[in-house]
């Protein structure tokens, strides 16, 4: 009884660790190696949390608020980390403001029509933190660019798509999968992807 317990909260547990990482990450040479490990097991507990927490059967709306909450830490701390080591185009900056614009739109009109702030489980907010996720590996390999305009495409798509899902729904459910998909998964609100 006490390992089920026990068990049940490793899920959580690897996403505040995923929140230290991420603050950790700030104190830390872009690039050095002990930045590289911090990242690496901070986006391999991403993947574990909602893993376990479903085989587990330790899935909770907390469980997916923090498991959104440390996922926005990351990229963010990520991105704070790496911005200032590029000399980056206006066109960039204008549209990183105009996908961010979209988005406090749609945590406003989730507030608005549900009472609550959420960011939603989509697939393509997934692809696109996943995307953000490696930056560091993608700007190395194809430079600032090509980088840029991939992120930026998926950060619009996502942006707008979550929009539209907060527009258009009758509740608010954080595991909708795609405003394209109007089946539902049984387990409303309650994972931690």
């Amino acid at each position: 009884m006490v390992f089920k317990r026990v068990k049940q909260q490793i899920p959580n547990a690897l996403t505040f660790l995923r929140m230290a990482c991420a603050f950790a990450l700030l104190f830390l040479e872009p690039f050095s190696s002990m930045f590289w490990g911090l990242y690496l097991f901070a986006g391999l507990s991403d993947i574990f949390d909602g893993f376990l927490a479903r085989k587990w059967n330790a899935a909770s709306r907390l469980g997916a608020s923090l498991d959104s909450a440390a996922d926005f830490i990351l990229i963010a701390a990520l991105l704070y980390a790496l911005i200032p080591r590029f000399d980056w185009p206006n066109w960039v900056v204008f549209w990183i403001a105009a996908v961010a614009l979209i988005r406090f739109c749609s945590l406003i009109a989730c507030r608005i029509r549900f009472h609550s702030f959420a960011f939603l489980h989509t697939y393509a907010n997934k692809a696109t933190g996943f995307l953000l996720l490696c930056f560091p590996v993608l700007i190395r390999l194809f430079g600032l660019t090509v980088t840029s305009i991939l992120l930026c495409s998926a950060a619009t798509v996502s942006a707008v798509e979550e929009l539209v899902i907060h527009i258009r729904s009758p509740r608010l459910n954080r595991n909708a999968r795609s405003v394209f998909i109007t089946k539902n998964p049984p387990r409303q609100d309650a994972s931690e992807d």
